[in-house]
């Protein structure tokens, strides 16, 4: 309940703080690409439920619905901001609405995407997907996409163990870093 609380709140604060940053990028993908602002994907949430995920859309949209990793040649499919968006992370902050709603957290292991089954049948077998998926996590910091799957469900596992307050704000506190360094983030 106090991470819930906490989530609430801290999304709604930076919700607020983030509006007008959050209008100017979903304008400026409008005028830099066909399409919508938002990209939704469906991804694996709790208990294995199926949930819509936004993000700032910074691929084109004929780009096959697979992880970007999978991609031949992801870079082909980025459109002209993409790089950008990706590199400094800004095309997750729709996700602070899955928040607002529950269907994510701060701090939880990345939701999968809902053809990822090798992924969703090791959480499911270790018991993970009974939390609640989210916006960082323990395997985000310790490797990202670069991580084989074994290894990114064993930091989920740990996740799970270890998981409290005091650890989900080292995490956010370590996610920032990151970013702020672009230390492992997609181009």
């Amino acid at each position: 309940m106090i991470k819930r609380i906490f989530d609430f709140s801290l999304a709604v604060l930076a919700g607020a703080l983030l509006f007008w940053p959050i209008v100017a990028i979903a304008v400026a993908v409008r005028l830099t690409s066909p399409g919508p602002a938002l990209y939704w994907s469906d991804r694996v949430g709790r208990h294995n439920r199926i949930f819509r995920m936004p993000k700032f859309r910074s691929m084109r949209v004929d780009t096959p619905e697979v992880a970007t990793h999978l991609l031949a040649d992801p870079d082909a499919y980025l459109t002209p901001i993409g790089s950008f968006l990706r590199r400094t992370s800004l095309d997750e902050l729709p996700q602070l609405w899955c928040i607002l709603t529950g269907e994510m957290s701060f701090v939880g292991p990345r939701p999968a995407l809902f053809n990822q089954h090798d992924l969703i049948a090791l959480r499911t077998q270790a018991g993970v997907h009974e939390i609640v998926p989210g916006l960082t996590g323990w395997a985000q910091i310790n490797g990202r996409d670069e991580l084989p799957i074994p290894d990114k469900v064993a930091l989920d596992v740990e996740y799970l163990n270890r998981r409290n307050l005091r650890f989900d704000l080292c995490i956010i506190w370590r996610t920032a870093v990151k970013v702020l360094r672009r230390d492992g983030v997609s181009h």
